[in-house]
């Protein structure tokens, strides 16, 4: 089930026939106020993920995630907004949020986005990810994968390629590989890791607060 969250009528209206269209069971709260300005607000019901549409200053949000993090530990959260700026949407995935959705990508992204949240992966709008990269790299001097996981040493090689975003033929061509045995590597890397894209292996690096060397 999955729980919309919004302070507009129609956004919920809408979303629910778009969720109903793609096979997801949902059901929507109005909110009152924007997220996290009111008082009066409803007590939001247990789901398996949640969806809030965006609105309010960066306070008011961090209150509302938290809110829903601590009456629903460990429930996905996705966020519908206009646009994710870089020095908003990294503090969002630091609070736990594994989604963001932009209004213009929601009708054919959202279903998406819960699909790959649901299967243990995150989703954030395409030019964010170079960001993540960049901010991956700088922190660490190099990329490695997050988790101290057991990887042979080609495996850490082509890890290390994914987490500069690298393609398989750029990482073979880098390790003087067939990509068809990049295309091996990079499974068993990502089966590691417990994730099913080379994308979510980037963010959760970049959720977890840095690389394991």
């Amino acid at each position: 089930m999955v729980c919309l969250l919004s302070s507009h009528p129609m956004v919920l209206e809408e979303y629910l026939g778009v969720l109903a269209e793609s096979g997801f069971r949902a059901s929507a709260v109005r909110l009152e106020h924007a997220p996290g300005k009111g008082s009066t607000d409803p007590v939001i019901p247990p789901a398996q993920m949640y969806v809030v549409d965006l609105h309010g200053p960066a306070r008011a949000t961090e209150l509302l995630i938290s809110g829903l993090r601590s009456a629903h530990p460990g429930v996905p959260i996705i966020l519908m907004a206009e646009t994710f700026p870089e020095d908003a949407a990294f503090p969002l995935l630091r609070l736990g949020v594994r989604g963001l959705v932009r209004y213009g990508d929601a009708r054919k992204q959202l279903p998406i986005a819960l699909s790959a949240v649901r299967g243990g992966g995150y989703w954030v709008p395409r030019p964010l990810l170079s960001s993540f990269v960049t901010s991956i790299l700088e922190r660490s001097g190099s990329g490695q994968p997050v988790r101290a996981v057991p990887l042979s040493p080609r495996e850490q090689q082509v890890a290390e390629g994914l987490l500069e975003n690298l393609a398989n033929k750029e990482i073979a061509a880098k390790l003087g590989l067939t990509e068809r045995t990049v295309k091996f590597h990079v499974s068993n890397v990502l089966a590691k890791h417990g994730v099913r894209r080379r994308a979510d292996l980037i963010l959760l690096s970049f959720h977890s607060g840095g690389v394991s060397r």
